[in-house]
């Protein structure tokens, strides 16, 4: 008989880099938008990029830029870290709206499959609300109204690898950890799923492939589609054993179960 404990109650998806590839040519160009409209000259390039990446949050990545990498770090960094996010966010949302993101291959259809199983969905980021109800909406119209849960920095401030955003998920769901999976792309967001105590999926995105995902539950390159599955790089519990999968519900069922032991 199926351990009730480990059934699949709910899936939590991070945005940036797991629905969409957003870092690259969304985020960063957003960046760099805000440093030009403040008369700076600071300009973050892919490879600089890739590197701050490890820092959580865009406040607190500019931040860390004026103190750590800026040759003549301003008087008050942390005033102007705020003003230059306001000013991102702001240049990210027109970003959105000129419909240059796409979903990343598998995710739309999975978020459909799941739902018409009855499984509940959510979405934990440390992206901005406004931002990130924007994306969805340009990812597909409507699909916001598909996650039950919408947490992101404004609800849960502190930034993974902390767990809050993921502990409030779980409240809000009412589910306990052991019944729900966490889909992430970078190692903070494995780590605040794991120290909040729910297994892990990670499908590395194009910035976050080189991270270490030792603890995850299976790792991937993607999310698969029928005809153009996704390879498996990381798999502890052996769901997977011929190196390429579709994710889909059943897959994730299993994964469930194998990850309780």
């Amino acid at each position: 008989m199926a351990n009730r404990d480990s059934e699949l109650g709910a899936v939590i998806f991070d945005v940036d880099g797991t629905l969409a590839e957003t870092e690259r040519h969304g985020h960063r160009v957003a960046f760099n938008r805000a440093f030009e409209k403040a008369g700076l000259a600071d300009r973050w390039d892919e490879k600089l990029y890739g590197e701050l990446l490890e820092v959580a949050g865009g406040r607190e990545r500019i931040l860390h830029y004026l103190r750590a990498r800026r040759p003549e770090p301003p008087e008050e960094p942390e005033r102007l870290a705020a003003e230059l996010h306001k000013s991102k966010v702001e240049e990210f949302r027109k970003l959105i709206r000129s419909g240059g993101l796409e979903a990343r291959p598998g995710v739309l259809r999975l978020i459909d499959e799941l739902h018409g199983a009855g499984v509940a969905l959510a979405v934990a980021t440390t992206g901005t609300r406004s931002a990130v109800l924007e994306l969805l909406e340009c990812l597909r119209p409507g699909l916001a109204g598909r996650f039950t849960v919408i947490l992101t920095a404004d609800e849960a401030p502190a930034k993974k690898p902390d767990p809050q955003v993921y502990e409030m998920a779980l409240s809000k769901l009412g589910l306990p950890a052991s019944q729900v999976l966490a889909v992430e792309d970078s190692r903070n967001g494995l780590l605040a799923a794991r120290n909040a105590g729910i297994p892990c999926l990670v499908t590395v995105s194009e910035y976050n492939a080189g991270e270490s995902f030792g603890e995850a539950d299976l790792v991937l390159d993607g999310l698969g589609e029928p005809g153009a599955p996704a390879e498996v790089l990381l798999d502890p519990h052996g769901v997977a054993p011929e190196g390429r999968v579709v994710v889909d519900t059943q897959l994730l069922r299993k994964l469930m179960r194998r990850a309780a032991g």
